[in-house]
C-alpha cells in the first residue's frame, strides 16, 4: 500500500517537511513584556518531538502595542530574538520545520488573558490605546482605537519586515502573516472594520493594500528560498462582511505576486455578531477547498480536525495541502504517532521516542 498523503513529505520552495501535519498557532498568554521562556520551549518542543511535520509559534507580535494581551509573545527586540532562536533550534532538533506566525493585534489589542475574562484593559488600568484602520472598537466598552495615518501604516509595515528579519536570523524556515481573526491585517480587509476612504479602504483592492504591502516588505527580508504563508479569515460570518468569493479573489492576487506559497484558511473573529451555522469537524475545510481549487494556490485546512482518517480524506480528495491542528495537538502532543498507527505507517520521530511508535 502507498503511504497515506498525511505522512508523505511536502516541499515549499527549499523547505521539506516530513509530513503534512502542522501545529497551528496557539496563543499561550505566558510571556512577560513579549519575552517567552521555558513554557514556550517545552510546549513547542513536545509537539515537535511528537512527530508533527511543521511546528508554528503562537502569534508573535511586531510591537508592544501590537500584542493581544500584556502576556503575548513578541519579536521586536534582541532579547526576544534570543528566546526565539532557542525555540527554532529545539523544534529543528526534534525533526520538525520551525515556523513563526508574525502578527499585530490591531483593535483587539490591550485585552486580558482568556482565563481572566479576556475583556479590554483600558489605558487607565494599565492597558494602551489600540490602533486600527478606522476608529471602531472591537467590542462594547473597549477604548476607541486610534485610526492609523498613511505614515503610521508605513511604520507598522516596517515593523513586520523587521520581525521577519529577526525570525530569519533566529532560524525559522517558514513565516506566516496573520491576517485573520479580527487582528490588524484582517481588520483592513473586512468592510466591517475598515471604513476608510483613502487608498487603504473602499473596495477590496483598497482594503487589500495593507496586506499586499506587508507581504512585499517581508519578502524584502525573507529569503526567496524560504516559504511565506498567509492566514486569512475566509468569511466574516456576518452580513456585509468578507465572503469566500472575496477571499478567492484576494488569494488569486496573492498567488499572482509570486511572494506567497500557501493560504491558511480560517474564518471569523472580526465581529461579535458573527453567526457560524454549525460548528462541526472540518467546518472550515470548504474554504481551503475553494481557495485551493479556484485560486490556484496551496492551502492549509484548520478547524476541529481531530481524527486521522478525516485528515487523510481532506488531503486525498485534494481539498487542502496540509492540515493544521490546534486542540487535538494541545491535548495530545503525540497525535502524529497515534495517527500513524491508525493509518498503518511508521512515524518519523526522534529515536528516543521509537518505542512509542511500535
Amino acid at each position: 500500500m502507498s503511504t497515506p498523503l498525511l505522512f508523505q513529505p511536502i516541499s515549499f520552495r527549499s523547505v521539506t517537511a516530513r509530513n503534512r501535519i502542522v501545529v497551528a498557532p496557539m496563543c499561550q498568554y505566558s510571556a512577560n513584556d513579549g519575552l517567552g521562556g521555558d513554557w514556550h520551549v517545552q510546549h513547542l518542543g513536545a509537539r515537535a518531538a511528537g512527530g508533527a511535520g511543521i511546528v508554528m509559534t503562537e502569534a508573535t507580535h511586531v510591537s508592544a502595542i501590537g500584542r493581544i494581551t500584556p502576556h503575548c509573545l513578541g519579536l521586536y527586540t534582541p532579547e526576544h530574538q534570543a528566546l526565539l532562536t532557542r525555540l527554532a533550534a529545539v523544534i529543528t532538533q526534534c525533526g520538525s520545520v520551525p515556523a513563526i506566525q508574525i502578527a499585530h493585534a490591531g483593535r483587539k489589542a490591550s485585552s486580558n488573558v482568556p482565563w481572566e475574562g479576556g475583556k479590554p484593559i483600558l489605558p487607565q488600568d494599565g492597558g494602551w490605546v489600540p490602533v486600527a484602520p478606522s476608529a471602531i472598537p472591537a467590542v462594547s466598552g473597549a477604548t476607541d482605537p486610534h485610526a492609523l495615518s498613511a505614515g503610521e501604516i508605513g511604520d507598522i509595515i516596517g515593523q513586520f519586515a523587521a520581525t521577519a528579519r529577526m525570525a530569519r536570523e533566529a532560524g525559522f524556515k517558514i513565516a506566516e502573516v496573520h491576517a485573520a481573526h479580527g487582528y490588524l491585517g484582517h481588520s483592513f480587509l473586512s468592510p466591517v472594520s475598515n471604513h476608510r476612504n483613502d487608498s487603504y479602504g473602499g473596495d477590496l483592492a483598497g482594503r487589500s493594500r495593507f496586506l499586499l504591502e506587508v507581504t512585499e516588505a517581508i519578502r524584502g527580508e525573507w529569503p526567496s528560498d524560504l516559504p511565506l504563508w498567509v492566514r486569512l479569515s475566509c468569511t466574516d460570518w456576518v452580513q456585509g462582511g468578507l465572503t469566500i468569493e472575496d477571499t478567492v479573489a484576494l488569494s488569486r492576487k496573492l498567488a499572482a505576486t509570486g511572494l506567497v506559497d500557501l493560504i491558511d484558511c480560517s474564518s471569523g473573529g472580526v465581529s461579535h455578531e458573527q453567526k457560524i451555522p454549525s460548528l462541526h469537524p472540518g467546518y472550515q475545510v470548504p474554504f481551503a477547498d475553494a481557495v485551493r481549487n479556484q485560486a490556484g494556490i496551496a492551502t492549509g485546512a484548520v478547524g476541529l480536525i481531530s481524527e486521522p482518517t478525516h485528515a487523510e480524506e481532506i488531503l486525498a480528495n485534494g481539498r487542502a495541502d496540509v492540515v493544521l491542528l490546534a486542540r487535538s495537538l494541545l491535548a495530545d502532543p503525540a497525535w502524529p504517532i497515534r495517527a500513524a498507527k491508525t493509518l498503518g505507517v511508521k512515524p518519523d520521530v526522534p529515536k528516543q521516542y521509537l518505542r512509542a511508535a511500535l
